[in-house]
C-alpha cells in the first residue's frame, strides 16, 4: 500500500512537528509506503495535492487540521487525473470536527492509520458552493455572521486549542449583532433577522454539537439558523450548543436541503471548515456520497 501524505507540520500549534517520526514509524510498521509532502504555507496543499499524480497511490491523507483537510480536499477535486483514490485524514490539529462523523476523535492518528492500513473506506457527502467566481468544496461546515466572527477570533487564539473557539462565543455575545439575510432552501424563499447561518454536512463544529441530526452520507446538509435574540438568551444557548439542544431554542430554525442559496444586505465573511474567506452572496449544493474516504 502506498499513499500521498500531504503534512502540515505547524498544525496544533506545531505539535504536528514533533509527532512526525512517530507517524512516519507507524506507516513503517504497517508496510504502509508514504510519499510525504510537507505544506509550507497556507494554500499549499491545494497546489500539491492538484498537482499529483494520483493514480500512483492508494490514498491520499491529510495530515493537520480542519484548514489542511479543507485545502487537501480542494486540490483533490482540481486534480485533473481520472484515478482518485480515497481521502484520508490524520487528526492532529487544533480543531479535527470532521473526523468525528466518521469514528474517530480529534488527535487519535493511530486509529485513523488502522482505518488506512485496513483499507476501510466509506462514501459521503460533500459540500460544494460557490463564492463570488469560485468553485470551493467542504466536509464539514460553512457558516457566516456570528459563527464566522467567532473562528475569526479563534484563530487568534489557537494556544488555547478547542477552548479558543469557547472564549469567541463568550467575546462575540458582548458585540451581537444582527443582520437581515435572504435565503432560499431547495426552492423555498425566506426571510430573517439573523445571528448565523451555518451549513453543516456533520454534526460538529469545533467541539459544538451544532447539527444533531446531521448524516455525512443521507445527500443532505443541515441548515441551522439562529435567529435575533438577546445577550442574555445567548449565553443561555451556549451550554445547550455542547449537547445539541440549543436546536430546540424558538430562535433556532433547522432545515435539511440539497441546494442553499444565501444573500446579505451587505458581504458578510464566510468560514468553511475553519478558514477564513470568500463573502455572501452564497451557493451551496450537496454532492451525495461523492467522496470516498477512509473511515467507519
Amino acid at each position: 500500500m502506498k499513499i500521498l501524505l500531504v503534512y502540515n507540520p505547524t498544525a496544533g500549534n506545531g505539535k504536528a512537528d514533533k509527532l512526525l517520526s512517530k507517524i512516519k514509524n507507524e506507516f513503517n510498521e504497517r508496510k504502509i509506503s508514504v510519499d510525504l509532502l510537507k505544506t509550507s504555507s497556507p494554500g499549499n496543499a491545494v497546489d500539491l495535492v492538484k498537482d499529483a499524480d494520483l493514480s500512483e497511490y492508494d490514498g491520499v491523507v491529510s495530515a493537520g487540521g480542519d484548514g489542511t483537510m479543507f485545502e487537501s480536499l480542494n486540490g483533490y477535486y482540481l486534480n485533473t487525473g481520472k484515478v482518485k483514490p480515497p481521502f484520508g485524514i490524520l487528526p492532529i490539529g487544533t480543531g479535527n470536527a470532521f473526523v468525528k462523523d466518521i469514528g474517530l476523535k480529534s488527535g487519535d492518528w493511530r486509529s485513523a492509520i488502522n482505518l488506512i492500513a485496513g483499507n476501510k473506506t466509506r462514501k459521503v457527502d460533500v459540500g460544494k458552493f460557490r463564492t463570488g467566481e469560485k468553485i470551493y468544496y467542504y466536509l464539514n461546515i460553512i457558516g457566516l455572521g456570528f459563527v464566522a466572527d467567532v473562528n475569526k477570533l479563534a484563530q487568534k487564539l489557537k494556544i488555547f486549542g478547542n477552548l479558543s473557539y469557547t472564549i469567541g462565543v463568550i467575546d462575540k455575545i458582548i458585540f451581537l449583532r444582527s443582520y437581515k439575510v435572504f435565503l432560499e432552501i431547495d426552492g423555498e424563499k425566506i426571510e430573517r433577522e439573523n445571528i448565523f447561518v451555518e451549513v453543516s454536512n456533520t454534526r460538529y463544529t469545533s467541539n459544538f454539537l451544532m447539527a444533531p441530526t446531521a448524516e455525512v452520507d443521507d445527500g443532505y446538509l443541515d441548515v441551522i439558523l439562529l435567529n435575533k435574540t438577546s445577550r442574555r438568551r445567548m449565553l443561555q444557548c451556549l451550554p445547550k450548543i455542547f449537547t445539541g439542544d440549543h436546536v430546540t431554542m424558538d430562535e433556532v430554525e433547522t432545515f435539511k436541503a440539497k441546494k442553499i442559496s444565501v444573500r446579505t444586505e451587505s458581504p458578510k465573511e464566510l468560514t468553511p471548515d475553519g478558514e477564513m474567506f470568500g463573502n455572501t452572496p452564497l451557493e451551496i449544493e450537496c454532492l451525495h456520497q461523492d467522496i470516498e474516504v477512509f473511515g467507519s
